[in-house]
Formats: structure tokens, sequence, C-alpha cells
């Protein structure tokens, strides 16, 4: 198995080639969530353009996307107006503007890499902030346990973020914890099976002492999690599963932090569905083996054919 990265390995690669050598480019390619990427050059080979089109760019939009985005790509990021058509985002690179030493370039590379899961990061990180207001202005009830719940009206905005055609996530904060739900459909028999094989393992890796530090983990393959479960036209039944992260405090107490976090969890629908069709291989080519094998036995237990052969006087027997 691979390890998947939160970076395009596409767009790195152009860009590393093309800040060597400047040359004409047209390049479409779609990437995890059915993100749609186009590395063009419309006017000159020295200005390259990286266009981004995403499903929920509308919901991201109101999380502050297009303004995390300004500060991280200034210089680089197109007004909506000068968008390329058919996408939501656009950046351009000027290739004779580029920063003097090798160490820069190939952190605008990265940075530019990071397209997808900078623009992805904008709910989390209002989220987190949300959670950091909230904690601020948190008055404990007298007599409350540290364990209760938050209050109803300590809970921040249920942020959702329909990333895929019919998943979503939804993020919510509290005055002690950032809730993540993921919700996925599992479309084959097979991927039920293994599917619920491996959140359970989520769920029950926590109980080990090494990773007692690890956001808690909680999933159902019926009923939507209580944090959700007002909304309207949402899915239940054995073709859906609701994964549940609660992020504390600690696992973003910190930019780089927050951002190692933001980067791991966004990729945590395509970790499952990868390693549901490795498994899914890796079962196949076993049971090839094995029937392999036994076409093997079949074959050395076949009984050979008696034949009729005559002596030189004439006189017949038997063989086998």
């Amino acid at each position: 198995m691979i390890l998947l990265e939160s970076h395009s390995v596409i767009i790195n690669d152009v860009l590393t080639d093309r800040f060597e050598k400047a040359s004409r480019a047209d390049i479409q390619f779609v990437d995890y969530d059915n993100v749609r990427f186009h590395l063009s050059t419309p006017s000159s080979k020295t200005q390259l353009l990286l266009s981004m089109g995403i499903q929920c760019w509308p919901d991201l939009i109101k999380y502050g996307a297009r303004e995390h985005l300004q500060s991280e790509y200034e210089g680089y990021l197109l007004p909506q107006d000068q968008t390329e058509p058919e996408y939501d985002v656009s950046l351009v690179i000027d290739l004779e503007k580029l920063p003097g030493t090798t160490e820069e370039r190939s952190a605008l590379i990265s940075k530019l890499a990071h397209l997808k899961s900078t623009a992805m990061a904008s709910p989390f990180l209002s989220a987190f902030a949300e959670q950091s207001t909230l904690q601020a202005n948190y008055k404990e009830p007298a007599g409350a346990q540290q364990a209760d719940l938050a209050p109803a009206g300590e809970k921040g905005e249920l942020k959702i973020v329909k990333y895929r055609e019919e998943e979503a996530i939804y993020i919510q904060a509290s005055h002690d914890r950032v809730t993540i739900v993921f919700s996925t459909v599992f479309k084959e028999e097979t991927d039920k099976v293994f599917g619920r094989v491996f959140l359970q393992e989520f769920v029950d890796a926590r109980k080990l002492n090494a990773l007692q530090n690890a956001p808690q983990v909680m999933y159902s393959n019926r009923e939507p999690p209580l944090e959700i479960r007002h909304l309207p036209g949402l899915k239940n039944g054995e073709d859906w599963g609701y994964v549940t992260f609660v992020l504390f405090p600690r696992h973003f107490a910190n930019p780089s932090q927050a951002l190692a976090t933001i980067n791991r969890i966004q990729l945590f629908r395509d970790y499952l569905h990868y390693h549901i069709k490795c498994s899914k291989a890796y079962m196949h080519s076993r049971m090839r083996y094995r029937v392999a094998e036994f076409l093997k036995i079949l074959n050395r237990a076949k009984p050979e054919v008696a034949t009729e052969k005559k002596t030189a006087t004439g006189r017949s027997f038997r063989t086998r």
C-alpha cells in the first residue's frame, strides 16, 4: 500500500519541471473527490495558469475559503471575475519572477501543490477559531462534571461541506472540542463488510495505551450520530456509515499542529476506500492462487485411460 499525500503529485512534478525550464503546457486531470485541475499557458510559456474546480466550493465560500486563499496565495490568486471559466479558483505564476533560492522555490511548489487541501482547510480553521472563542467565554455550571457535554447554547455553527455527490463532512465546535462527522456510502456488498471491519478497528485502536492521545472515534452504520440527526434528508441503512472524530484543543494547539491534523483528517475517506480496494485485490489474488493449486491437484487425480496392446505373437493385454 502507498502513502497517500495531502498535496497533488502531478502539480508538484509539473511545476518542478517548468520552474527549471519554461515551456507550453495544457494539462487537465482529476484528483481525489473529483476535484478538477487545469495547468496551462494561455498567453505565454512564462505565464502558468493553475485552475481548480471543486464540487463543494459554494460551501467553502461560506466559511471563508476565498479569504483564506487570498492570504495564503497573495500575489498569485486571480480575482473571481478573472477566474478561468468552468473553474472556481485560478492562480497565475509568472516564471520570470520566481524566488531566487532553491529552498524558496521548493516551498512555493509545495504551497501550490497543496491548493486543494488549503481550500478545504477553511471550515476546519473556522471551527478551531470558534472553539477558542467558546472556550474563552464558557462558564462551567455549578456542580457540572468535567466530562459532561457542552450545553446546547455553547455549541457553534454546524458547518456542512458536501465534498462528494452523496457524501458530506459535518463540523461543529463546542467549548471543549471540535466534532467532525464523515458520511460515506458503500455501494457494494463486500465494501460494507470490509468498511465495518476497518471502522470498528478505528474505534478499538484507541484502547491501546500508545494511542491514548489520538482523537476519539465513533462509528455507526445505520443511524446518524446525535450531532446531525436533526438535519433533513440524511440517509440511513446498511449502505451508509457515519464516522465521528472528536478533536480536543491539544490536536490543534498551534498553527502547524492544526494544519497537520487537517491534512490527515481530509484524507480519511480516501484512505478508507483505498484500504477496502487493496484488501479486495489481496483476497482476489489469494483466491486465484488457491484455485490454481486445486486445479493442479485435480489434474494429478485424473485416472489414466487403459489402452490395449498386442505382443508379437498376437496376444493382447491392457496397460494403464
